[in-house]
């Protein structure tokens, strides 16, 4: 068979995998959470200034530029105003933030929101497509494996200082950078391979936001309007739009064209509750009630946004589809039908 036949018949099977894809139901299930427990110890990842020299390196600190400074790729693969470090605290650090050396350790992976096994990469290209209202890189290219390296290389490197494993963390190909670290094969030090499973791995702790008690009252945007004027509002704005000096967003916008889109996990009211109670007010001056934390997700998350990409003309139809859970989308909140009006997907920077 000629190569220009197999080429075609690749380029088939691939065009339909995604069709496939597109059209399946999401499922929405809730994002791992488990409570937060006192006094647990958390991996620590390994300084940024011991990244070694040379070209492996140098794909990690790539990766690093990219996840605090997402906006280098703006019109290229980011739609929005906001940086991979807004939702994953401490340039994907810090536990209990959804470290990004914990979400390496978590795949491969089934995922219900596109019912299929996802590699690293795949969970990354979802971000950008939903998170960060963008376009998904390519597989295999060098933004997907440079955040995979550096994710790679803050858990292994925090796992070998956790077990005693002296040396640099081994190098690996791209193409085993994006695969993940959820696997039998998956080369990691003899000494931490005998100490944890890959389901201990996958699920280290501080992978996740920690859950929290579901509020006493349901949760309710009112209040939760009154919580964002009073906490949220110094830093991201009375109108939700953060706060840009010279056009360069210091602090995120909630809501609107350039935050997330209704595709996002972050419009779902729990994961917002679960993420805010946590780590804000930025700094923890001071700590929200488990209800104050729901009522003001329930605030920021009734407010219009980007349309979901999975959007194909009708709300109805996507809300059935994609948003049997709890969130906003298609409901209707002080007399607007939230998702009707909902801003451009992947929108040029004006």
């Amino acid at each position: 068979m000629k190569k220009s036949t197999l080429f075609i018949m690749g380029a088939v099977a691939a065009m339909t995998a995604q069709a496939q894809a597109e059209n399946l139901p999401d499922r929405q299930a809730q994002l791992p959470s488990s409570p937060k427990v006192e006094g647990q110890e958390y991996l620590i990842p390994r300084p940024l200034d011991t990244i070694p020299a040379g070209a492996f390196g140098d794909k990690v600190r790539k990766g690093y530029q990219l996840f605090v400074n997402t906006q280098q790729l703006r019109d290229k693969y980011v739609g929005n105003e906001l940086n991979c470090v807004n939702c994953h605290m401490d340039a994907g650090r810090e536990p209990n933030a959804s470290p990004i050396w914990g979400a390496y350790f978590a795949y491969p992976a089934y995922r219900k929101k596109n019912d299929k096994v996802n590699s690293f990469e795949e969970r990354i290209q979802g971000c950008f497509t939903y998170s960060m209202n963008g376009k998904a890189p390519k597989s295999g290219s060098p933004e997907l494996v440079a955040l995979s390296a550096y994710a790679y290389w803050l858990g292994v490197g925090g796992l070998m200082d956790q077990y005693g494993v002296k040396g640099e963390v081994p190098e690996l190909a791209d193409a085993e950078l994006i695969k993940g670290g959820k696997r039998e094969d998956f080369p990691i030090p003899e000494a931490i391979k005998q100490q944890l499973t890959v389901e201990q791995r996958a699920n280290l702790p501080g992978r996740g936001y920690p859950s929290i008690p579901k509020p006493e009252q349901a949760y309710d945007p009112a209040r939760g309007e009154q919580v964002y004027q009073a906490h949220c509002q110094a830093c991201h704005g009375a109108d939700g739009q953060g706060q840009a000096i010279a056009g360069v967003y210091a602090l995120p916008p909630l809501w609107g064209p350039q935050s997330f889109n209704w595709g996002a996990g972050m419009h779902r009211v729990n994961t917002a509750a679960f993420f805010i109670h946590e780590n804000m007010p930025l700094g923890k001056s001071m700590q929200l009630t488990t209800q104050q934390a729901w009522d003001v997700a329930a605030y920021i998350n009734s407010h219009e946004r980007p349309q979901d990409p999975r959007f194909k003309g009708k709300l109805e139809e996507t809300q059935g589809k994609y948003h049997k859970h709890a969130g906003y989308y298609g409901k209707e909140v002080k007399g607007i039908l939230l998702g009707k009006e909902a801003y451009p997907v992947f929108p040029k920077k004006q």
